[in-house]
């Protein structure tokens, strides 16, 4: 206990390599006491807060797989959703020549960790700070393939055009970007000479969105 307490005195004023240190000497020299699971939430938490976030990760992935059982899980699942919580102005001055590498694991790890704890936890009290998270990343994570689908689009390149739609439509079916997803997949379903499917997905668009400017 003397030895959470001095690394919790260090955290509380921010000097977290000093925290980190004695975190990790803990973990590594006490793996079984009854304090093991604080230690590596402490950790984790402090190695976030020092920048250190693929350190926290794999932290936190320890303690999930270590203390399955635990009554923090929720929090260790929540903490986890928040690190990996990132925009990374993958939108910002985005160019036709760039927006294929832009990587957005990042964004979809965290989507899938917050619903995890969802799912496991609706009564925790992160629940609802993570469904704003997951909103919020859902649409992001729509929104930037929704624009490399435009691009795929203006270049004639209709199959990956679709498979970006048909991504955002199966993966993130609550996203603000549906509709765009629907009319994006009617016309390169047309492009490639598949009429069928793009009659079936008119009846859908206009079944879902009767108002849409896309719609008969």
């Amino acid at each position: 206990y003397e030895v959470l307490k001095k690394a919790e005195n260090y955290s509380e004023v921010n000097d977290w390599p000093a925290a980190i240190k004695i975190y990790e000497i803990a973990e590594k020299r006490f793996p079984n006491s009854k304090l093991a699971p604080q230690f590596k939430l402490n950790l984790a938490y402090a190695y976030k807060e020092f920048y250190r976030e693929t350190e926290a990760i794999n932290m936190l992935n320890k303690f999930i797989r270590s203390y399955p059982n635990h009554p923090a899980m929720d929090y260790a699942y929540y903490l986890k959703g928040v690190i990996l919580f990132r925009d990374r102005n993958i939108f910002k001055e985005l160019t036709m020549q760039d927006i294929s590498d832009r990587d957005i694991s990042a964004l979809e790890d965290s989507f899938k960790a917050l619903k995890d704890m969802t799912q496991l936890f609706p009564k925790s009290e992160y629940y609802d700070d993570a469904l704003n998270r997951m909103t919020y990343l859902m649409n992001k994570i729509a929104e930037r393939e929704l624009h490399v689908a435009r691009y795929y689009m203006r270049r004639q390149i209709y199959l990956a055009a679709l498979n970006r739609a048909k991504y955002v439509l199966e993966n993130y079916p609550q996203s603000a970007h549906q509709e765009e997803a629907l009319v994006t997949q009617i016309s390169a379903y047309k492009n490639l000479g598949i009429d069928d499917l793009a009659s079936d997905t008119e009846r859908i668009l206009n079944l879902n969105f009767p108002n849409s400017t896309f719609s008969k």
